[in-house]
């Protein structure tokens, strides 16, 4: 009985002392989990990518007798290409200019406009101002295709449809970009170097232009994307303000040019042209984003470490 007892108490204490996991174990368990749940996005997100650069190297037959994820018997990558320039005269060229005008010129002056906006919400205090920086976060909530019927009425009455500036002028008005900038230049700029700016004799524009926007050009980036690629993405704005396929996006232009084969009939034989053309298209925003990935990184972590 006393044996037994004793291995009773042994059998205690060994269950009182039994390891349990350490803080670093359930840590790394998180991030696998973590990684897991990230590499799972990245292929979401990838593949369609990834089938669109397959599709076109391939012709029309190798499209509908072959595996999506897969080359087909011949590489028609070039011929797809030649294909795409030279519809309707080349007018995909013209498509592909007018969206970089877009795209490039709303951009700027979005980022602009918001990095200013942003600025001065950060780093002044006038009256109205808590009023007015509500507004544009409830701004933020409103869907662009709510605005869209209103802003072709008023741009309509001003005789400004069917030109590049019903495209423009709509897409300099970024309220989430005055939100990112509120917040970076509240934390990337100091007080100190503004004061300092200002005792040396420097104006509030040259404060501005000389010492804060040389620390705010990470998050002008980020915001600078943002709105490149919303711009360039755009096709509900230009389908409604535009009726001259001259000043057609990308967006829209492949769409038209997918229809016109389709109630043409030859729906199949344009289908790989639009294919290879959407992939043009998104060619520029690849390379956008990797030229300017170190500055989108650190504009999106702006304030992250700051309470």
């Amino acid at each position: 009985m006393t044996a037994t007892m004793s291995a009773g108490g042994q059998a205690s204490a060994a269950g009182l002392h039994r390891p349990r996991p350490t803080r670093h174990r359930r840590g790394r368990d998180r991030s696998t989990a973590l990684s897991i749940v990230v590499w799972a996005l990245a292929l979401y997100f990838l593949l369609p990518l990834v089938w669109l650069a397959i599709a076109s190297t391939k012709n029309t037959g190798d499209l509908f007798s072959t595996f999506g994820y897969w080359f087909g018997d011949s590489f028609a990558l070039w011929d797809n290409i030649q294909s795409v320039f030279a519809y309707k005269g080349g007018i995909f060229g013209r498509w592909a200019l007018n969206t970089l005008l877009y795209a490039g010129v709303s951009a700027v002056g979005a980022s602009f406009l918001a990095t200013m906006a942003g600025y001065g919400f950060a780093k002044y205090r006038f009256p109205g101002s808590t009023a007015m920086f509500s507004i544009v976060l409830g701004a933020i909530m409103i869907p662009l295709t709510a605005l869209a019927l209103p802003t072709y009425l008023l741009f309509s009455s001003a005789g400004l449809t069917n030109t590049v500036w019903a495209i423009i002028v709509p897409s300099l008005v970024s309220p989430f970009g005055v939100f990112l900038m509120r917040v970076y230049a509240a934390d990337s700029v100091p007080d100190s170097l503004i004061e300092a700016a200002r005792v040396d004799g420097a104006g509030e524009f040259r404060t501005f232009f000389q010492v804060s926007f040389r620390l705010m050009v990470p998050g002008f980036i980020t915001v600078l994307l943002f709105a490149l690629v919303a711009t360039w993405n755009n096709y509900f704005l230009p389908l409604i303000m535009l009726n001259s396929s001259d000043l057609y996006p990308l967006t829209v232009g492949l769409a038209q040019m997918q229809s016109a084969g389709t109630s043409g009939g030859g729906g199949e034989v344009l289908f790989s042209t639009v294919i290879t053309g959407s992939f043009i298209s998104i060619v520029p925003l690849i390379v956008a984003f990797l030229f300017l990935q170190r500055y989108w990184q650190s504009g999106l972590s702006a304030g992250s470490v700051k309470g």
